[in-house]
């Protein structure tokens, strides 16, 4: 453990949910980071997973990852913004999985700063079409056969930035605030058809693009900034998910979870 991660609470640690055996669950954005955590927490938990990310080197060492310990992985490179990409995917699983109970769509996370009289409707687009877009995608993909069996969790991303004004750039806080929405919208429609649809919106979470942009003081910083005196890391997210996922939270659709150290309170 890093001594960033040690200046508040320790990191959640993973729950057990007996339910989540023999589920087949994807995992968008699975790759690094929250994605490949939620996926390596699910697959504890006894759930096949697909994971499905554009970097085909680090999807296959997370599916690894997960053999290694017992578990079972299905490696899916596919692009989130590339409709063709992820209807390939859906073929996939279905094909090597079968039917999917739990959807995490994780891909996307471009909220680098960029000052608004700065920004390009180019980039603009690219973030919208990551971050919001891919989620809608993704969703519409692998929804058809969770209609069929009237049932399924769906578990979406979000950020504090599209919670509250934060530093990322304008098109990230749009699409991000865009998926929350997106989360009411479906949980309401799908709810009577036996699906639930939550979201998750973290905060400052350790991982390899932020160590890469930041220095490990900069990071200790920023985690005394919130109220729990720490940033958060990938099981925090990851812990969250799981919970989502399982039939503990049976009677919870639509919901925002801000995992946020106490940062967002909403």
């Amino acid at each position: 453990m890093s001594t960033v991660e040690t200046a508040g609470t320790p990191p959640a640690a993973a729950g057990t949910y007996p339910d989540l055996a023999g589920r087949v669950a994807v995992v968008t954005g699975g790759s690094r980071g929250i994605g490949a955590q939620t996926a390596r927490a699910l697959a504890d938990n006894g759930a096949t997973l697909a994971v499905i990310a554009r970097d085909e080197r680090a999807l296959s060492a997370v599916a690894d990852s997960i053999a290694s310990t017992g578990g079972q992985a299905l490696a899916v490179p596919a692009d989130c913004t590339v409709d063709a990409d992820v209807q390939r995917a859906a073929v996939t699983v279905a094909e090597r999985l079968g039917a999917v109970d739990i959807l995490a769509t994780f891909a996307g996370g471009n909220g680098m700063p960029v000052p608004s009289a700065e920004e390009t409707v180019a980039h603009w687009r690219e973030v919208v079409e990551s971050d919001l877009t891919a989620t809608f995608a993704c969703i519409r993909a692998f929804l058809p056969v969770m209609l069929e069996r009237g049932r399924g969790a769906i578990i979406t991303m979000s950020s504090a930035a599209g919670r509250q004004a934060a530093q990322s750039n304008a098109a990230y806080a749009a699409a991000k605030a865009g998926v929350v929405a997106l989360t009411h919208h479906l949980a309401a429609e799908l709810g009577p058809q036996g699906i639930r649809v939550n979201c998750i919106a973290p905060s400052a979470v350790e991982n390899d693009r932020m160590r890469t942009w930041t220095t490990e003081e900069q990071r200790r910083e920023l985690g005394a900034s919130f109220p729990l005196r720490r940033i958060g890391q990938p099981e925090d997210v990851a812990s969250a998910a799981l919970f989502l996922a399982s039939d503990a939270s049976a009677w919870i659709t639509g919901l925002t979870l801000d995992i946020a150290g106490g940062k967002i309170m909403l």
